[in-house]
């Protein structure tokens, strides 16, 4: 009830404030930033277009008024029928914003391609306004100059413009993006210049405060990070990089500015791995690898290496498992003769091998699941290292697209969620149900072969059972 009463107080505030003109202290405000349900799964993009759109309101209301306008659109399509908590009271605030605030008229259409054109120009207007080419060069000049020791005030505020700055940037070359969905092709190539797309990519690379990481900023530029500058990191983001003889991948696939495609890149579009995934593995990895090296000892130049022992302390240490599983079956492993492959195809195996990992979900409760998985996976990837261009794993693949997580994991994690659902909680005769020892046990003889692969939906294996029938015990 506390939520709900603050949501129609906000809505009766924001009502006010519309018949009176303006805000408590006389300022025209949208008085709904930061106060997206979180019933909506999109609500973190939508609260940073309404924060845009709070910023530049008194630059350019018009403006304001289409990123509003688009925040309402984006809260509509999540859901259309406001019955998440708190949607209905946000949607009605929100449009009484976008009608009286931002003078909207009722019942105009809406031009997209002029919405396009005003977001366009008014982000040229505010780059220039805000000296954006100088902003990170003035903060790294104060950084390196030692002169900000003494007034960290300065560097404090510079730093929180920059941010600000690049993440209001962002926000509408996001929005520009969004819209351009909404018109025909030929109008979009026709109203962004390829110049403008790039400005914006490059803008959206330094908003290093919006793009998510844990410890190391690789998909951004930092200047406030050190980590990224010792030899040891470096040194395994550089172990990474896509080198000579990997298949090529396609121009539309998107790399962040701010870093060079790496092997994690191809892996993430062969089997169509999540983003998120491939970003946080991507950290993993090279915090593994930089441990590693430390020590072994300490590594320096300006093109710092990454020793064969720190690459082999990684991999023996992951796939140890998986040695060892292929021992006991007996079964040779994937690789032929590692050594001859070099510490490249030793990361490429690691790379998999987390990627694979980290979106298992409950079938890390089955680890010799995983290294068939893994087993036949790269397998699929040996094949596809012979080709020039890169393809999609046909295991991934599906009529919507390439997702290992609905191709691989869901199958396997459906039948084990039936199962866990008839166990009766937990009180069923074991032999009744299978548990994951049941199921990881299966994957402990060359038996599970006859699953296949890509997998046979139709084997015995991934048969759900019969819904057990609740007994209800009367007294």
């Amino acid at each position: 009830m506390g939520t709900e009463a603050n949501w129609e107080r906000l809505v009766r505030a924001a009502l006010r404030r519309e018949r009176l003109g303006a805000g408590a202290h006389g300022q025209p405000v949208s008085g709904i930033a930061g106060n997206v349900p979180s019933s909506l799964a999109n609500n973190l993009h939508i609260d940073e277009i309404l924060r845009a759109a709070d910023e530049i309101l008194e630059e350019d209301a018009n403006v304001s008024r289409i990123l509003c306008e688009h925040a309402y659109s984006l809260a509509q399509n999540l859901d259309p029928n406001s019955e998440g908590r708190g949607v209905l009271q946000f949607k009605t605030g929100l449009m009484s914003v976008i009608k009286q605030k931002l003078a909207k008229r009722e019942g105009g259409a809406i031009d997209r391609s002029q919405d396009i054109a005003r977001l366009q120009e008014f982000y040229k207007r505010y780059r220039e306004k805000n000296k954006v080419d100088e902003l990170c060069e003035d903060e790294m000049k104060l950084r390196e100059s030692g002169v900000f020791s003494g007034n960290l005030g300065e560097l404090e505020r510079k730093t929180l413009k920059r941010k600000k700055v690049f993440a209001t940037l962002k926000v509408l070359g996001t929005v520009v993006e969004d819209l351009t969905r909404e018109i025909s092709p030929d109008q979009a190539e026709r109203l962004i210049s390829e110049e403008m797309k790039r400005v914006m990519q490059a803008d959206a690379a330094m908003s290093e405060d919006v793009v998510p990481y844990n410890i190391i900023p690789l998909d951004a530029p930092s200047l406030t990070n050190v980590i990224t500058s010792f030899p040891e990191v470096k040194a395994a983001v550089s172990s990474l990089k896509y080198y000579r003889g990997l298949p090529k991948l396609p121009d539309d696939f998107f790399i962040p500015a701010a870093r060079k495609p790496d092997m994690l890149d191809l892996l993430q579009y062969v089997f169509g791995f999540q983003k998120d995934n491939v970003s946080n593995q991507r950290e993993h990895i090279i915090l593994l690898l930089a441990n590693a090296q430390s020590r072994l000892g300490s590594i320096s130049g300006n093109d710092p290496k990454l020793d064969e022992g720190a690459v082999h302390i990684v991999f023996s240490k992951c796939l140890d498992n998986y040695i060892k599983w292929c021992g006991y079956l007996p079964l040779r492993p994937v690789w032929n003769n590692l050594e001859s492959g070099g510490k490249e195809k030793k990361l490429l195996y690691i790379c998999l091998y987390f990627l694979i990992w980290g979106e298992a979900s409950n079938i890390r409760f089955l680890p010799e699941c995983l290294c068939y998985i893994f087993h036949h996976m790269a397998r699929e990837l040996e094949e596809i290292l012979r080709g020039q261009i890169a393809e999609p794993a046909n295991s991934c693949k599906s009529e919507s697209g390439v997702s290992f997580l609905d191709q691989v994991i869901s199958p396997l994690y459906d039948v084990i969620a039936a199962e866990a659902a008839n166990n009766d909680n937990g009180q069923a005769a074991h032999s009744a149900w299978r548990n994951y020892d049941d199921f990881n046990e299966y994957f402990w003889s060359l038996q599970c072969f006859q699953l296949g692969w890509p997998w046979r939906l139709g084997s015995p294996f991934f048969l759900k059972p019969v819904r057990r029938a609740k007994v209800c015990t009367c007294w």
